[in-house]
């Protein structure tokens, strides 16, 4: 059989997705597959696809006629063409055009919307989900939502990351005294500044800790619209949180916790648990989405926009160093039984081949 052919399509890329259709690249072109990323340019100057081995191809993230034309071009000749998110599937569906090219769509995570752009939202995905041949979800609420969709063929695919490299210098103390906290507890979120990542409700918590004996710095990594009014609120109400922007040092931020926080309204399977239970950084999260299935018993879990229970949580947590501890073993016990990046690989593999293989007999008969 000639060489597998496939062409990646990313749409406005977060993090998780671009990191693993980086991750995805790497991994095919070791195995002899030719890989084509299109992406917008703005991608490739932050994950750099094509350090990978790949073929970069910018196209901007845009439904029009002459975005879906280049997607066209980039796909001319693919054997398989594999989506990332309703939004790269449905462009994607749009610029094969009915030719007979397989299109798997990997859904990372979902997005919230109301009124009409809830209806419209509904309507994407399903397009999405009616046009692939297979849909990998990243958990398995997201298969059944694929399912419901309208999805011929959902299947679970956890997205694996690569492990946080942890300098054995990180826990003495130089991160904690930069950020104030040498004597104090140190709490950390991270996320983008947006409503669906809870930190509204997390402000809220942080007012509870005012009565703690020793108060705790909650310190939040990361920039988005809700900056401005959360920086108010911190100010007005006399709060212990930092918000400390965009962060290239997460991991050392992380190792440098005593808890970490994750207060979003949905996730599926968020890097930040991942990296927390990996270091072994113990983890207080809402029980939303694809997050019990992956930490398992290996955090604590609290019902999202439930300020009173988190605050509680994290408490309790702050007043018991040997749950601390016990969380900490646990976590890195759970992480261990995640898919490695070679399984991810292996999987969605096994998948195009599943798909090429049959249009292949067809084309020799």
């Amino acid at each position: 059989m000639s060489q597998l052919r496939t062409v990646q399509v990313l749409g406005g890329g977060s993090a998780g997705s671009s990191a693993h259709v980086g991750s995805l690249a790497a991994g095919l072109v070791a195995r002899g597959v030719q890989v084509t990323v299109c992406a917008p340019a703005a991608l490739d100057r932050t994950y750099d696809f094509s350090a990978t081995g790949a073929h970069f191809a910018p196209v901007p993230r845009r439904s029009d006629p002459a975005a879906v034309a280049a997607l066209r071009g980039a796909c001319a000749g693919a054997d398989v063409v594999h989506a990332h998110g309703p939004h790269a599937a449905v462009r994607a569906a749009l610029a094969l055009g009915g030719r007979r090219v397989p299109l798997v769509v990997t859904w990372h995570t979902r997005s919230h919307a109301e009124g009409a752009r809830r209806r419209l939202l509904h309507l994407l995905e399903r397009r999405a989900a009616r046009a692939a041949a297979v849909v990998l979800a990243a958990s398995s609420e997201l298969v059944d939502r694929a399912r419901r969709r309208g999805a011929r063929d959902a299947r679970l695919a956890p997205v694996a990351t690569s492990a946080p490299r942890v300098s054995a210098v990180l826990r003495d103390g130089k991160v904690r005294a930069e950020l104030g906290a040498v004597e104090r507890p140190l709490i950390v979120a991270v996320g983008s500044l947006v409503p669906q990542h809870g930190f509204g409700t997390l402000l809220d918590a942080a007012r509870a800790w005012r009565r703690l004996d020793t108060v705790p710095l909650l310190v939040i990594a990361g920039e988005g619209r809700e900056r401005a009014a959360l920086r108010r609120r911190i100010k007005a109400e006399d709060l212990p949180v930092a918000l400390i922007g965009s962060r290239t040092d997460v991991t050392e931020l992380l190792a440098a916790a005593d808890l970490v926080v994750l207060p979003s309204r949905w996730e599926a399977r968020p890097p930040l648990a991942q990296d927390a239970l990996r270091i072994g950084v113990p983890l207080v999260a809402t029980a939303v989405g694809g997050v019990p299935e992956l930490v398992g018993g290996a955090a604590e879990l609290v019902p999202y926009g439930n300020a009173e229970a988190l605050a509680r949580a994290v408490a309790r947590l702050l007043g018991d160093p040997a749950e601390r501890d016990r969380l900490a073993a646990a976590g890195l016990v759970q992480a261990a039984s995640w898919p490695t990046e070679d399984d991810t690989i292996a999987q969605v593999l096994s998948v195009y081949d599943e798909l090429v293989q049959p249009l292949a007999v067809a084309r020799n008969r």
